[in-house]
């Protein structure tokens, strides 16, 4: 416990003066960029473009096509726009006890 208690002071003492140095010193700070200036002219400039206007509503010159078209359409042509689901694993039926 003695060893223990030294070593917890020691460190302590260890951290003051190092602080105590780092107050002593003359700071210096460093400036890593430019301070920032405005461009010439941008008084007269907009500062950005207007808001585009919008009705709100939704285009209705295309209507909406089904992800799986029916089997008639199929047979026409028509792909489907998703790949097949998979087949689900049908397992033997649960005993009753």
């Amino acid at each position: 416990m003695l060893l223990a208690s030294a070593m917890v002071a020691a460190g302590l003492a260890l951290s003051g003066v190092s602080l105590a140095e780092l107050a002593v010193r003359n700071p210096q700070m460093a400036q890593a960029t430019q301070p920032l200036q405005s461009t010439p002219g941008a008084d007269s400039k907009p500062s950005a473009p207007a808001e585009p206007v919008t009705t709100g509503q939704r285009p209705t010159e295309i209507p909406p096509q089904p992800a799986r078209p029916d089997a008639e359409a199929q047979k026409a042509g028509a792909t489907p726009a998703l790949p097949p689901a998979p087949a689900e694993k049908i397992a033997a039926p649960i005993k009753e006890r």
